[in-house]
């Protein structure tokens, strides 16, 4: 009997799907979290919620603020578990550097996108952004009610 490949399951944790609507995205980078034992427990277990956070920059480094990591009640009962503390983010220094020109310079804002998994690595997609009007946000809207449509169209007219 030939085994069964494991079912392979999908490395995204969490997406902020309002980032890609309310931000123009111009560069996306990738960095690394500095997380504590419990939060990587409650992040396997899908216990996160990054819409409302966002990335700052002090003297030299990143952090991130609002990211909710909900505590798994079967947490270790000696340690004090802060869901919304602020996280470090891994950077190399160019890219600090990069971050940092683009928000003093350009005015844009960092917003978090996506968390997931590579490897064994919690990894968080950032990206600099700059605010939408409501003009290009109804654009957006009916490009992606016409793809919508479209695509039922091509459904229907193949049968």
């Amino acid at each position: 009997m030939a085994k069964k490949k494991p079912k392979q399951s999908s490395n995204t944790i969490a997406k902020n799907k309002s980032a890609r609507f309310e931000f123009a995205i111009s560069d996306e980078y990738e960095a690394g979290m500095e997380l504590q034992g419990w939060e990587v427990k409650a992040i396997r277990s899908g216990k996160v919620n990054i819409s409302e956070s966002y990335v700052f920059l002090r003297n030299g480094e990143a952090f991130i603020s609002g990211v909710q990591i909900t505590p798994l009640n079967a947490a270790s009962t000696h340690v004090v578990a802060d869901p919304t503390r602020t996280r470090k983010l891994l950077l190399n220094r160019r890219e600090i550097d990069k971050l940092l020109g683009a928000v003093n310079r350009d005015g844009e804002t960092i917003v978090a996108l996506s968390m997931y998994w590579k490897g064994s690595w919690v990894k968080l997609k950032v990206g600099t952004a700059r605010g939408k009007k409501l003009h290009d946000k109804r654009a957006d809207k009916k490009d992606k009610d016409w793809a919508r449509d479209k695509a039922r169209i091509m459904k229907s007219s193949l049968r």
